[in-house]
């Protein structure tokens, strides 16, 4: 019998449908949806455990995979099985994540799990718009405690209109494209790339982004209530005691109020804040601290916490001393490494980036191939963060989530300026070597000037910002360039980049409700400042890119051939380009475009790169009728010499020796010795002989008193046996 099944429909403006539909698959879960738009169909499931868990944080894990089956395609490699996720789908992991686990309750400590898969796949759909909206529906189709329901949105900006989930079509003609997750009554989350767009124009495309939420949480109420909501299933919470809690905020407050005072470094001021707790911990007994420890040790943070938030507010002076919109000292350095391509040095406070350039062909694209795409990057950046950058030691268990999404965002701050015509493959990696704040943002300036060092002629300078803010009421306080510690105690993380003409990528996290939109374009345009500061301080170190790579970089050229050369070109087995690529020292990559074959050379050797220019050149060339070109005698044979083209090595023709003078010439060499050079003009094709034709007589003049001689059929005949001889020779 098939199971009674609930659904919702979704009317978007443009009159396209999302459906919401529960009560058919995987009923077992605590709840469980199927989002569908067009032939995309997403499923998606919520568990949680009814055991707490004895961790210290909310062991929240939000999963999405996309089956290859659902667009109707085999896994690429050995493996025939879908494996560990690709960077496409953890970034969408983590786009769910940061709306989803704010509303969870703080007190909440059980293992929660949030599954989508991508189940059918319509290519005129982008399934991550929908991967939000799945998660929040099945949670409010659960019993499980959560404060709203949410929802996310892609919208992009097309001929000047607002487009709510667009197409991969619509996508490709975008000159802003971004994420939105939001509630009915807050936005919480902003990510995505711009083509240099205004503060005012990124704030418009989150409040058409927010309105179109507002129609799917409400969808998703209505869904939960034809179902019948479940009662918020109860939980242990954790323990608390007010007692106590008091007892540790009078113990801190003051005290962290004075350490905040000091501006002191980030070293200093961790060792002031350690010392201050374990002055707190030994108001207590070995005992209590066993049984009450994790308890002390939270109301220790809050009222570090409020400490630190009301000083600022007050005061409007930061951690460390900084106004509200200072920045910290930058200094910057180019050409560190000397065996790179190119690289940069950006240091801010306690932040520094080390970034590298690496040029290559085609062969180094990055290729994507998902179930949902198939693509390469000719430009891809890498991000990584390891523990000694924070002074930290810890198990190093491959690229975190967190490196591939800092790593997507200043690579998405940075592709927009590289140029159409760069003809290299270009990688780019950040080490992060000191982070207190603000390593993305690093990563974007010390990626452009990385980028300028290696001759790469980006458009325009690119530089990022951190901004937070701290709230309290109607009071304020919007922070440029934060650290670590006001990343952690603020109530917004916000990562802006851009030229000095536009935004070019954003990310950001809004932790507080309600955030009027009038502080967000305040935030944006105290942003735009402190932009503009970082990328002056960027061109003092490096005004312009290099005009050139660097003498130790390969150079690269690339040339189009037609179609059907590409064989001879490559030879049999690719012998030839083998051959070729060994005798210039330089790599040779054909790619075929529209019937085109496009030649990428890449070498550090000037003459190995001319000479397969030349071969190119040679392999192409074609003498026009009527012209005169130079030649060198390369043979001599009894019935003429066989010379090359000095304008094309390799490209030979035979000189009849009846073409040699207007007198008759009995031997070759009366007239011609090897390595001469000499002019000639060209024929064509003889149509009696069906070969090319030179003649060096044609260019001299005619003896006085000079007489044809007669042509008869003999002649004719004793001649078209004597030419085929000799080209049977010759060949």
């Amino acid at each position: 019998m098939i199971p009674e099944s609930f659904k919702e429909i979704i009317t978007l403006d443009d009159g396209r449908e999302i459906s919401l539909e529960t009560g058919k698959l995987a009923k077992q879960a605590h709840g469980s949806v199927v989002v569908r738009m067009g032939d995309t169909m997403l499923l998606c499931t919520v568990v949680s455990s009814r055991t707490p868990s004895t961790m210290d944080f909310f062991p929240l894990t939000v999963d999405y995979r996309e089956k290859f089956a659902a667009a109707g395609r085999y896994p690429g490699g050995f493996m025939k099985r879908e494996a560990r996720p690709s960077n496409e789908e953890i970034l969408i992991m983590r786009l769910v994540d940061r709306v989803l686990r704010p509303l969870f309750p703080s007190d909440y400590r059980y293992e929660t799990q949030v599954m989508i898969q991508l189940m059918s796949h319509d290519e005129t759909v982008v399934p991550d718009a929908l991967a939000g909206l799945a998660a929040s529906a099945a949670i409010q189709l659960s019993d499980i405690p959560f404060e709203c329901a949410i929802s996310e949105v892609r919208v992009a900006r097309v001929n000047g209109e607002f487009i709510v989930n667009p197409s991969h079509s619509q996508l490709a003609e975008a000159d802003m494209d971004i994420m939105v997750g939001a509630s009915e009554d807050s936005v919480s989350m902003v990510e995505g790339l711009m083509d240099e767009c205004s503060e005012e124009e990124m704030a418009e495309a989150i409040k058409v982004g927010h309105e179109a939420i507002k129609v799917q949480c409400q969808a998703q109420i209505r869904l939960a209530e034809k179902v019948g909501k479940k009662e918020t299933r109860e939980y242990e919470p954790l323990a608390s005691d007010e007692e106590l809690e008091k007892k540790i905020f009078d113990a801190v407050y003051d005290k962290a109020y004075a350490i905040t005072e000091k501006a002191l470094g980030k070293s200093e001021r961790g060792e002031a804040f350690s010392a201050l707790k374990e002055e707190v911990q030994e108001m207590f007994t070995e005992e209590e601290l066993e049984e009450h420890g994790k308890m002390i040790s939270g109301y220790f943070k809050e009222a570090q916490k409020k400490a630190v938030r009301d000083y600022t507010l007050k005061n409007k002076i930061r951690l460390d001393g900084r106004k509200l919109d200072e920045i910290r000292p930058i200094w910057c350095e180019v050409d560190y490494l000397p065996s790179t391509h190119g690289s940069a040095i950006f240091t801010r406070g306690e932040t520094q980036a080390l970034a590298t350039v690496t040029l290559g062909t085609s062969r180094e694209a990055n290729m994507v191939d998902n179930p949902t795409l198939q693509d390469e990057e000719t430009f891809y950046l890498h991000y990584n963060f390891p523990p000694f950058c924070t002074g930290e030691a810890y198990p190093i268990r491959g690229t975190s989530r967190r490196e591939i999404g800092h790593g997507n965002l200043a690579q998405r701050a940075l592709q927009g300026m590289i140029p159409e015509d760069c003809p290299y493959t270009v990688r780019v990696v950040s080490e992060v070597l000191e982070s207190n704040g603000s390593s993305s943002m690093a990563t974007v300036c010390a990626g452009t000037m990385s980028l300028m060092d290696a001759g790469i002629q980006l458009k325009k300078p690119v530089s990022g910002i951190a901004m937070g803010l701290i709230s309290e009421g109607d009071d304020y306080a919007v922070l440029s360039d934060i650290l670590g510690d006001e990343d952690a105690l603020g109530d917004m993380d916000f990562k802006v980049t851009g030229t000095e003409d536009g935004i070019t990528a954003c990310q950001m996290d809004i932790k507080v409700k309600g955030l009027s939109y009038e502080i967000l374009v305040k935030a944006l345009k105290q942003a735009r400042e402190g932009r503009l500061h970082i990328l002056g301080k960027l061109t003092e170190t490096i005004a312009q890119p290099n005009a050139s790579v660097k003498p130790h970089a390969p150079k690269i050229i690339t040339r189009t051939i037609p179609g059907d050369y590409i064989g001879s070109f490559i030879g049999p087995g690719g012998k030839h380009i083998q051959e070729l690529q060994k005798n210039t020292e330089t790599t040779i990559v054909i790619n075929e475009v529209d019937e085109q074959g496009v030649v990428e050379i890449l070498g550090t050797n000037q003459e190995g790169i001319d000479q397969v220019l030349q071969k190119i050149e040679s392999m192409l060339f074609k003498p026009e009728v009527g012209s005169v070109y130079e030649v060198k005698v390369i043979k001599l044979l009894d019935f003429g010499a066989v010379v090359e083209y000095l304008d094309a090595p390799g490209n030979e023709v035979l000189l009849h020796i009846s073409e040699l003078a207007w007198e008759r010439t009995n031997d070759v060499n009366d007239v011609l010795k090897l390595g001469d050079v000499i002019d000639v003009k060209y024929f064509g094709v003889d149509p009696r002989t069906r070969k090319e034709k030179v003649s060096r007589k044609a260019l001299m003049p005619k003896p006085e008193g000079y007489k044809e001689r007669p042509k008869g059929n003999s002649d004719r005949n004793n001649r078209d046996r004597n030419d085929k001889r000799n080209n049977r020779n010759r060949d």
